[in-house]
């Protein structure tokens, strides 16, 4: 992960990093934005699973943007504390030693966002 600085902040840099480009290719920007929506669609599995899912590649892949990202969306999602700590466990077996480090960043980020929704 790049950063230690709460998720919150990750987010909003981000967003704020990629106006620009955002301006400069909106059809892009849309597209990813469309695919996003229909890929955590309910369907087979529910948008809570998808977002677990999600939330432990995040883990794997250890960039903070993405854990923001995805800790928030599973909170929206409606993902319990236990949930997103046993979908971390799984991304920590699956990825050995470096997922027990941006797990437990990624459980942090799941845990702010979740604070922030229980009590705004």
């Amino acid at each position: 992960m790049q950063s230690s600085r709460p998720s919150h902040e990750t987010l909003e840099a981000l967003w704020l990093e990629q106006r620009a480009l955002r301006q400069a290719i909106p059809e892009v920007y849309q597209s990813f934005d469309n695919l996003s929506a229909e890929a955590v669609a309910d369907g087979a599995l529910t948008t809570k699973c998808k977002s677990l899912i999600a939330l432990a590649i995040a883990v794997v892949q250890a960039h903070d943007g993405a854990v923001a990202a995805t800790s928030k969306a599973a909170v929206q999602a409606g993902v319990t504390a236990q949930e997103a700590a046993e979908a971390v466990a799984v991304a920590i077996m699956m990825h050995g030693e470096p997922a027990t480090v941006s797990g437990a960043r990624a459980y942090a980020a799941f845990c702010e966002f979740e604070d922030a929704v229980i009590r705004p």
